[in-house]
């Protein structure tokens, strides 16, 4: 049995179609850290949690939404910590930048194995393990239904995995960006330190510079402002929070 309204979810199992919300989505631009992989661990990747994150990313595409993902590298490597320790700050950010293609693989393997269509599209060449990152061909993905990983940053250094997402969400003409956290939204001070911190649930981008909240760094944020790309800041480990906020339940913070 088919389904005939636009965006609605299809279990894979039957192939009928299911009575939940609609997203009030087409396209989204998910970023992940790569502190959200590791779970409780120090290192790396916890399969667990990686596969976790995988089986909603297909909630969300089952929708019907188009989903293209950036995910950093910071579980691996990161370039400005690199450079601390006295590594080269472009060599670092090279590093760094291939963590995310590590991670990146990771995501498409989990996916995959979830029924998802996945592609690596990398900012960096490395034709033996993905594509190169090319916007039409990008989009061409995601209108076929398949989650786009967008590795390697933005292929240069000094830029943030922040910025390689704004640009990435502004390129494809996403909706809207949705940075994943440890926090469910953004608070007036750091709410693990300070128990009076409080939570907004929206925010005007000047207000967000007049209060000098941290949000995303600098330039990725300037470009989200720049061409009116809304940004909504939630936390990925509450499970389910993520469709609900795809649906339009008011999840989080949004800055617009």
């Amino acid at each position: 049995m088919g389904c005939l309204k636009p965006f609605c979810t299809i279990n894979r199992e039957t192939d009928e179609p299911m009575t939940n919300k609609s997203p009030a989505f087409k396209r989204i631009l998910l970023k992940l850290s790569g502190e959200a992989l590791m779970g409780e661990g120090d290192y790396g990747i916890d399969p667990e949690v990686i596969s976790r994150m995988a089986g909603e990313i297909r909630e969300v595409a089952d929708m019907g939404v188009q989903v293209g993902m950036v995910i950093g590298g910071g579980n691996i490597f990161r370039g400005a910590g690199l450079a601390q320790s006295g590594i080269d700050r472009v060599t670092g950010d090279h590093m760094g930048m291939l963590a995310t293609v590590m991670n990146s693989l990771a995501m498409q393997d989990a996916l995959e194995r979830q029924g998802v269509k996945a592609r690596v599209m990398s900012a960096l060449v490395v034709h033996q393990v993905c594509e190169d990152y090319i916007r039409r061909r990008a989009i061409r993905h995601l209108e076929k239904g398949r989650v786009v990983i967008c590795a390697a940053g933005t292929g240069n250094p000094f830029f943030t995995t922040d910025s390689a997402a704004s640009l990435r969400a502004i390129e494809i003409g996403a909706d809207i960006l949705i940075k994943a956290t440890k926090v469910d939204g953004v608070y007036s001070a750091d709410p693990v330190s300070n128990p009076d911190a409080v939570r907004y649930e929206r925010l005007g981008f000047d207000e967000v510079i007049e209060k000098r909240l941290q949000v995303m760094d600098a330039t990725a944020f300037i470009m989200c402002r720049d061409h009116g790309m809304p940004l909504r800041i939630f936390n990925i480990h509450n499970s389910g929070d993520l469709v609900r906020l795809v649906q339009g339940e008011p999840v989080g913070t949004v800055v617009e």
